[in-house]
């Protein structure tokens, strides 16, 4: 199977970043949270990829095809003709097969994604996510899931984190629980889709079409929506304060996400 990202917004909320880089290639330690995504699926050994490419997709372009320079350390012979490599520190090089496909500057999800109809096969399911978020989620079981539920759309449920810290007051106004940014009770949209090919009967090439709004509006109208309740880790990256704690979490130890060794 493959896995689809959307790889082409602007990333306007994290100007600080996507200034000068796309959204995806945001480090998260010392690799992209676009590698961290990729990372996951490849655990589960989903290893192909489609990149829908967007805002600044060149630069995407680029950093894999000098993936191995860019994510060790070595040593260059500058007398080399050839300005040869001579020794690599740490040569790391992830066994992955990459497409990259240009959906637009301006153009929207639902867009995007139907413009890589081509790379799917005729009778093939594959997975749909986003290139700005992380999780602890386990492939197999999404997949299973969206197997025993036989709808064309499978979308990931998760509990949002509040931005702020919850109070229960009694009647009094005694404060007598807080929890500091806590989980909260509701689902929200995580990404991580499966999706069947029918998925494209839905979205058009229009730039305007957005896949979150008239295709999945339309998909539920028809009762082919299902969701995956997902209890563990969900993080996404749209401002630098996120940014910031996900690098947090990675230094610390304790990225959640990270479930390969």
């Amino acid at each position: 199977m493959k896995a689809v990202i959307f790889c082409g917004g602007k990333g306007t909320r994290l100007h600080e970043e996507t200034e000068f880089k796309p959204k995806p290639l945001v480090q998260i330690g010392n690799m992209p949270i676009l590698w961290h995504i990729m990372k996951l699926y490849a655990f589960y050994g989903v290893k192909e990829f489609i990149l829908c490419l967007g805002y600044k997709g060149n630069a995407i372009k680029e950093y894999f095809l000098n993936f191995e320079q860019m994510s060790n350390d070595f040593t260059l012979n500058l007398r080399s003709p050839d300005k040869k490599i001579v020794y690599y520190s740490d040569s790391t090089l992830e066994d992955w097969i990459i497409n990259f496909k240009d959906t637009g500057l301006e153009s929207q999800t639902g867009s995007r994604l139907s413009r890589i109809k081509s790379l799917i096969g005729n009778d093939e399911d594959f997975f749909l996510t986003y290139g700005d978020g992380v999780s602890d989620i386990n492939i197999n079981d999404l997949y299973a899931f969206h197997k025993e539920k036989d709808h064309i759309l499978t979308i990931t449920g998760v509990h949002p984190i509040s931005p702020f810290g919850m109070l229960t007051i009694e009647d009094d106004g005694l404060v007598v629980n807080f929890k500091q940014k806590p989980k909260l009770d509701g689902r929200i949209n995580g990404g991580f889709f499966v999706c069947k090919k029918e998925i494209f009967d839905y979205v058009s090439d229009d730039p305007d079409c957005v896949f979150e709004e008239a295709p999945m509006e339309n998909l539920a109208n028809d009762k082919q929506i299902v969701a995956y309740p997902h209890n563990g880790f969900w993080y996404a990256m749209d401002t630098q304060k996120q940014v910031n704690e996900l690098n947090r979490m990675w230094a610390s130890g304790n990225a959640a996400w990270k479930i390969w060794r």
